[in-house]
C-alpha cells in the first residue's frame, strides 16, 4: 500500500540562487524519498556537474556551488572524488510522488541550437501506462470539486 511521503520543496518556492538539481539532490533531505533510485540520481548529477565544470572552468557560481555541496554533503564529496564525467542525454527517472505513488518517466535531453549551455529535458510517460494514469489523477482531483453537479 502506498504511504504519503514528504514532498521536496518546489522550485517555485526557492530563491533563484537555490534552484538547481545538485542542491536539491544533496541538500534537500526529502530528495532521498522523492527519488527511489537516489544513489543513481546522485551519481548522475555529480557526473553531469563535473562535465559542466570542465566546459566552464572559470565559472565562479559553479565553483561556489561545488564548494557549498562539498562542505555540506559527505555523499557529494565522495562522488566528486570519483571524477566521473558523463552527459545525461536520455534515461528513465523514477519519482515517488507523495499523492499518487511511483511515477516512471523516460526522458530525453534536447540541446538548443546555437547555445550549448541551454537544454530542454522532456519527460514523457508511456501512453496508457500507470504513470500516465497517475499523472492525470491530481488534475482530476483538483477539478472534481468545481465540476457541475448531476
Amino acid at each position: 500500500m502506498w504511504r504519503a511521503r514528504p514532498a521536496v520543496v518546489g522550485f517555485s518556492r526557492m530563491s533563484a540562487a537555490e534552484r538547481n538539481m545538485p542542491r536539491q539532490v544533496f541538500l534537500e533531505p526529502a530528495a532521498r524519498e522523492l527519488y527511489p533510485d537516489w544513489a543513481a540520481v546522485a551519481a548522475e548529477t555529480v557526473a553531469y556537474l563535473r562535465l559542466d565544470a570542465g566546459l566552464h572552468p572559470d565559472d565562479r557560481r559553479l565553483a561556489t556551488l561545488v564548494g557549498e555541496l562539498s562542505l555540506k554533503s559527505e555523499d557529494f564529496r565522495r562522488l566528486w572524488a570519483d571524477h566521473q564525467v558523463k552527459s545525461k542525454a536520455h534515461g528513465v527517472k523514477r519519482v515517488a510522488h507523495p499523492l499518487v505513488g511511483e511515477l516512471v518517466f523516460p526522458y530525453e535531453t534536447l540541446g538548443a541550437a546555437g547555445d550549448p549551455d541551454q537544454c530542454l529535458v522532456v519527460c514523457t510517460p508511456e501512453p496508457g501506462g500507470e504513470t500516465a494514469e497517475r499523472v492525470a489523477l491530481p488534475a482530476g482531483r483538483a477539478a472534481a470539486p468545481s465540476a457541475p453537479a448531476g
